[in-house]
């Protein structure tokens, strides 16, 4: 399933994550697992923010995506379902046949 990641990241952790350079490195080993569709970052609510969209393959895998977010980060994280515009255009030939 295609969801939205959306990591609002605590700014004192944050702030520590690029002095040390590791917040490239948590960013980076999240990527390599989830091989994200689209990346984009900016503020949200004056928080540094992280808006990735990836294929969740199996709700246990959540754990794995999220846990860096939260442990190295102090992020608040939502995961959202979202489709694209194939996606919706399928949902809707599926609904007017019902």
């Amino acid at each position: 399933m295609r969801v939205l990641l959306m990591a609002q990241m605590d700014t004192e952790k944050a702030n520590k994550a690029i002095t040390e350079d590791s917040l490239a490195r948590t960013l980076k080993s999240v990527f390599d697992r989830i091989r994200p569709e689209a990346a984009y970052f900016g503020a949200k609510e004056g928080m540094r923010t992280g808006f990735i969209v990836f294929d969740l393959k199996d709700a246990s895998d959540i754990p794995t995506v999220a846990e860096p977010f939260f442990q190295e980060l102090g992020a608040k994280v939502t995961l959202l379902p979202v489709m694209n515009l194939d996606d919706v255009q399928a949902g809707l030939k599926k609904f007017a046949s019902n």
